[in-house]
């Protein structure tokens, strides 16, 4: 059973009798669009066009296919695709048949994907043959001999290799007519179990595997569908990272409207701008990286944006400049989020938020989500202090996949620490002043890096910008700016500071030395990896013999 670890009887009891917590399931929203709204388009992709009757036949038959394989309850199956019209539709047939579901990243390879199919014993793994250069079939092909557990490769597309089961194939074939018709009643994942996995990203090693059961995420989105005038007629771009959180408005709130989602393969600015154009986009789902290479880019004024009314900035921190470029330039209004992978609960802007609030605060928790601001000893900050984000919520997952021991210790207490650090203003806003982790301490004296970044952006010649700490021998930690420029552009150490000093930044605050850079190592699709650039300027400082 995959019963979800932190959902104890008392809790399932306590959320369902409040009404917080529904029976639905999306497969339950796939059936009731497609005999409500038949004929109107649910998913768009660079090959499909599907209807919501057409993609609720599509999960029915897929999960049918699987139960015909002979895949059984909880059965892990892998999911390794770009972003196409296969990546929703497979984690609904998944939870329809009963079956467990974990979609990762294209760029995984041998190592991640040997990983994560051996240690979680997947029973079936679905890539693409080749993708963009790359053999993820014959990957896949080169790991079987270390899966015991691997029954089926499916691959998605029209040419599929000999070995594997094709998808298209199974879409196509009547496998309804070998089943009773209640056959997928049956098997279809309860709510408040979990059938969609969701792995986090980091630079801690190999990643963490999280729960997400269907009645947290449907409680998150039917309050977000409100503060977003979420409506049936809005269309999704999905242009971030295929199994990302960015994308998660797409997966789950656009079922719960019957609105339609458009999906970009692989994101290229110029390309982002075309699909929003050429589809009418009105809910576009990115990371902060994406906005800016999109307002950033030279035809952006080439396309016509003014379908956008909402573009849901998640993942990493927005910088304001950019933020402000978005707006005046292209149209629309930036609802800016913090959640986490392994938290569940939310807190975001509204639409009805001034520009101020939208693009300098991350808003308030949602119903029901409440934040703590504490400090190392876990006691309450004063007003106005800055203190590490603790949450609890209705939406919370339900912990971390076969992994009991760290569920416990993350959510020891019923709080998740977030490890973000904040502070509110006056109006109950709350502020992310950094990760806890990436403070830098110098001489007793507490600097948060995405200060420095938000300032450091504003130059004219600066792309992207990373602050962290380099070890000093005297005054423990001082501050190193690594800097992208843009094309063409120089940066001098002296015009940095200038920078800096002429938006009056305290002196002990100002950097101490500038990396400039090609380009930022990233975490995943969506994050720069800090912890790499920490790595690379102490052994530089090291080989230079000054700690």
């Amino acid at each position: 059973m995959a019963k979800a670890t932190q959902y104890t009887d008392e809790i399932i009891k306590k959320y369902t009798a409040s009404g917080m917590w529904q029976p639905t399931t999306f497969s339950d929203l796939y059936e009731k669009n497609a005999r409500e709204i038949p004929d109107k388009e649910a998913l768009v992709d660079d090959v499909h066009r599907l209807t919501w009757k057409q993609a609720n036949q599509w999960v029915d038959r897929i999960a049918l296919g699987f139960l015909k394989l002979g895949f059984k309850k909880d059965d892990l199956v892998v999911v390794q695709l770009p972003n196409m019209v296969e990546i929703p539709l497979l984690r609904v047939a998944c939870e329809k048949a009963g079956l467990l579901c974990l979609q990762c990243l294209r760029q995984y390879r041998h190592n991640e994907m040997g990983y994560i199919l051996k240690n979680l014993n997947a029973a079936g793994v679905v890539v693409p043959w080749e993708y963009r250069g790359f053999n993820y079939f014959q990957m896949i092909q080169n790991l079987k001999g270390d899966l015991p557990d691997l029954k089926h490769v499916f691959v998605a597309g029209d040419k599929v290799p000999p070995g594997a089961v094709s998808l298209k194939t199974m879409v196509e074939t009547p496998v309804e007519k070998e089943f009773s018709p209640d056959t997928l009643q049956k098997t279809k994942m309860p709510s408040t179990e979990f059938s969609l996995i969701v792995h986090t990203t980091g630079t801690t090693g190999f990643p963490k595997f999280v729960e997400y059961p269907t009645c947290c995420r449907i409680y998150q989105w039917t309050i977000n569908a409100k503060m977003v005038n979420l409506t049936k007629d809005d269309i999704f771009a999905v242009i971030g990272p295929a199994p990302g959180g960015p994308n998660f408005p797409a997966y789950i709130g656009a079922p719960m409207k019957g609105a339609k989602v458009v999906m970009l393969d692989r994101f290229d600015a110029e390309e982002a701008l075309k699909l929003i154009a050429k589809e009418k986009c009105t809910f576009v789902c990115c990371v902060p990286a994406q906005l800016a290479m999109m307002v950033r880019h030279p035809n952006r004024d080439k396309y016509d944006y003014s379908s956008v009314r909402i573009w849901w900035c998640s993942s990493a921190a927005l910088d304001r400049q950019i933020g402000l470029e978005v707006e005046e330039k292209m149209g629309g209004k930036i609802i800016t989020i913090l959640g986490a992978t392994d938290w569940g609960g939310e807190v975001l802007t509204s639409l009805n938020e001034p520009q101020e609030v939208r693009l300098g605060t991350v808003g308030k928790p949602i119903d029901g989500t409440e934040i703590r601001l504490v400090d190392d000893d876990g006691n309450d900050v004063p007003p106005g202090g800055v203190g590490e984000m603790w949450s609890r919520t209705p939406s919370f997952v339900s912990g971390y996949y076969r992994d009991p021991e760290t569920t416990r210790q993350v959510w020891e207490g019923g709080w998740y620490k977030l490890g973000d650090l904040g502070r509110l203003d006056e109006n109950g806003n709350l502020m992310v002043v950094g990760r806890k982790k990436d403070i830098i301490i110098r001489g007793g004296q507490n600097i948060y890096p995405i200060e420095l970044e938000s300032l450091l952006s504003t130059h004219p010649s600066v792309s992207d910008v990373a602050v962290v700490a380099m070890p000093d021998t005297i005054m423990g930690e001082k501050v190193c700016a690594f800097v992208v420029t843009k094309a063409g552009k120089g940066l001098s150490f002296q015009e940095m500071v200038k920078c800096l000093r002429d938006q009056n930044v305290a002196a002990f605050k100002l950097p101490e030395r500038l990396e400039v850079i090609d380009q930022m190592p990233m975490a995943g699709e969506q994050k720069i990896d800090k912890k790499l650039l920490r790595q690379r300027i102490a052994e530089k400082t090291k080989a230079e013999g000054k700690i």
